[in-house]
């Protein structure tokens, strides 16, 4: 089960593949949208991205911050990005401790299950939507809540 509405988002320190730590309390001030996803170049993880680079002029004109988070490395990642030219930062959680921290890890194969959060200005949950196979659904979420302003 995944986080839920108004609680805090948990503070955590991340590689990412801009080539720096991202480090979640350093955006305190600003809404952000943080999506964990299984597997780089699987279909349903492919099409999620593409689905959040596609809108992602929705999210900038909501001054909203797009993470995306796997257990993926930092060089695989990589790859991903430029090969579907996304226009977000991926952050690399080996281990899926982040993920855990996040309600957001299959247990057994260690992988990030599919789980977005929005998150307000003060970094508590404004809107979270959980579906493995509904890849698609996660951005008309979140769109939904940014046209109701929940995020503010």
């Amino acid at each position: 089960m995944a986080l839920t509405k108004g609680e805090i988002a948990p503070d955590f320190k991340l590689p990412s593949t801009n080539g720096t730590e991202f480090r979640l309390s350093e955006y305190l001030g600003e809404p952000l949208i943080i999506y964990f996803y299984p597997l780089d170049f699987t279909p349903g993880c492919t099409k999620e991205a593409c689905s959040f680079r596609d809108n992602f002029d929705v999210f900038r004109q909501a001054n909203v911050k797009v993470i995306g988070i796997s257990t993926d490395s930092v060089k695989k990642h990589l790859r991903f990005k430029e090969k579907h030219n996304l226009p977000f930062e991926l952050l690399s959680d080996k281990g899926g401790k982040v993920s855990k921290l996040y309600d957001a890890l299959l247990p057994f194969v260690k992988i990030s299950k599919r789980v977005t959060y929005l998150l307000d200005k003060e970094h508590r949950i404004a809107g979270v939507f959980e579906n493995l196979f509904g890849y698609d659904k996660h951005i008309k979420v979140m769109i939904d809540l940014l046209a109701n302003k929940s995020y503010k």
